[in-house]
């Protein structure tokens, strides 16, 4: 996780063994936040119980167990390790966010900006990409060489565009893609974030879906854990017809981050690759798991309804 300074666990050691307050653990180490828990074995099962304590007040984030067994205990150790990132993750995230509407407007610095306008980004609303886009040029002007900001910015604007919500079409397309050309360079060696968001924005601009691959790609190097460079891949993937490619970089975005807000727009996508390979059935039952969990999302409604009139015909032709 990039984006976040993380003590050297070797400097974890002192405690083990002892009871100790997080609190105090928070002061000592200079930490935010503190990764917790034991590990049992059972014959040739292990479990691995984890929670996140916020540091400055000890407070519990997040809670959960792995399990698995131990005949290759390397990439057992892999597995949990992906398991625990993919799952604090977004809980680190969304932690952060709420400290910075805690303060005080004047003393916000770019990092604050760029949490503030994710928050709102997620919102998914043509009034909430309004009021973003501004926050993320603070972020900008703050640190010009941001690499987040420059892609979460692009990302806006791509958002509008697919939305059909351009003030000026020509104009916002050819900032788009100056952000996202930015972002990826900034960000080529070290920000996950900014490759994710910078490619899906140089795949709608420019129009450079190849380049947008090799660029999420080059994300998942950085950071094999981050669940939106798998979700967007998946549907880079799925653009360059690609479907069974598509669908695992799906189920992976999904095993990451299970309780992800965009978990029907990775159903929906599921949905469609299935429905280019000609799986129907597939394709109606993860049309039908989108809908359940986002009721109101046409792009699941219209795969289901293409699927079951395919899966008709089909059984009319026979």
């Amino acid at each position: 996780m990039r984006c976040l300074f993380v003590s050297a666990r070797n400097s974890s050691f002192v405690y083990k063994g002892r009871p100790v307050d997080m609190r105090q653990v928070g002061r000592e180490l200079v930490i935010r936040y503190a990764l917790e828990g034991s590990v049992r074995r059972s014959a040739d099962r292990i479990r691995i119980t984890g929670q996140l304590v916020d540091a400055t007040t000890g407070g519990h984030l997040w809670a959960d167990r792995f399990e698995g067994a131990l005949d290759d205990v390397f990439t057992l150790q892999d597995q949990m390790a992906a398991s625990v990132v993919g799952a604090i993750a977004p809980q680190l995230e969304r932690a952060e966010i709420e400290r910075s509407r805690r303060k005080p407007t004047g003393s916000l610095d770019a990092y604050d900006y760029h949490l503030r306008g994710t928050a709102r980004v997620h919102q998914g609303t043509r009034e909430g990409i309004e009021a973003t886009l501004p926050v993320f040029d603070a972020a900008m002007r703050l640190d010009p060489d941001y690499a987040a900001a420059y892609g979460m910015a692009a990302w806006c604007l791509f958002w509008r565009k697919v939305n059909a919500w351009t003030a000026d079409r020509g104009q916002e397309l050819a900032r788009g893609a100056r952000l996202a050309r930015r972002a990826v360079k900034l960000g080529k060696d070290h920000d996950a974030v900014a490759l994710t968001r910078g490619a899906h924005a140089l795949a709608h601009f420019p129009g450079d879906l190849d380049g947008a691959i090799a660029w999420v790609d080059r994300a998942l190097v950085l950071d094999p854990n981050h669940a939106p460079a798998w979700f967007i891949g998946g549907f880079l993937r799925l653009w360059r017809g690609e479907p069974d490619a598509a669908i695992e970089r799906f189920d992976r975005a999904m095993r990451l981050s299970p309780l992800d807000s965009e978990m029907h727009r990775k159903q929906a996508g599921t949905a469609m690759a299935h429905l280019l390979a000609e799986r129907f059935d597939e394709a109606s039952s993860w049309a039908e798991r989108a809908v359940r969990e986002h009721p109101d999302f046409l792009m699941a409604v219209g795969i289901g309804a293409l699927a079951s009139l395919a899966t008709t015909w089909l059984a009319q032709s026979s």
